[in-house]
């Protein structure tokens, strides 16, 4: 790891808890979440759609938006966390491309970029998909996937437009995470 990377804070991946690893790697702070406070709120947003569930034995571990041992959080709990903390979620609208993204603003408006791209495991024979935070740190943008063993610098915003369009060709989606609300 480089000294200008090692400034970083970067969580690696563990279990199915991407989500909690790229959200405590956009915010680059430990524990900004935890794993209690992440199951928290997905308990909160099934207590929110009571009359939706149907309870089997299997219900105590595998909750409607995460698992009980892995982790595995959807889209649901990125959103509430992220509103949470007083940030406004924007769902990119893929059929823009990248282009459309002003990677260059001021870093006060867009706080970093969330994606969920589709990824194969053991050998291809297990098709999930996996968490990924971006974040423009003092001037440069990085790639801090926790299956990265260290974060990694982009050139410039023209590499990340081009990571992020290859990203939405293989299925990813791309979620804008603004600072204050919008």
């Amino acid at each position: 790891m480089t000294s200008e990377n090692s400034q970083i804070y970067h969580e690696r991946q563990r279990l199915q808890f991407c989500l909690l690893h790229s959200l405590n790697n956009l915010f680059q702070q430990k524990d900004t979440f935890t794993r209690a406070s992440l199951n928290e709120i997905a308990d909160i947003l099934v207590v929110d759609e009571t009359e939706k569930q149907t309870w089997t034995p299997l219900s105590g571990l595998f909750k409607p938006h995460h698992n009980t041992l892995t982790g595995n959080y959807d889209i649901n709990v990125l959103f509430a966390a992220l509103e949470g903390k007083g940030k406004t979620v924007i769902w990119h609208d893929r059929r823009n491309g990248a282009s459309s993204i002003d990677l260059d603003g001021p870093e006060d408006a867009l706080m970093g970029i969330v994606l969920n791209i589709p990824v194969k495991r053991f050998g291809g024979i297990w098709s999930c998909r996996h968490w990924v935070a971006l974040r423009k740190i003092n001037g440069i943008w990085y790639n801090l996937d926790s299956d990265l063993v260290a974060p990694k610098a982009f050139e410039d915003a023209e590499e990340v437009k081009g990571f992020l369009d290859s990203m939405i060709a293989q299925g990813g989606e791309l979620l804008l995470v603004m600072n204050g609300k919008q």
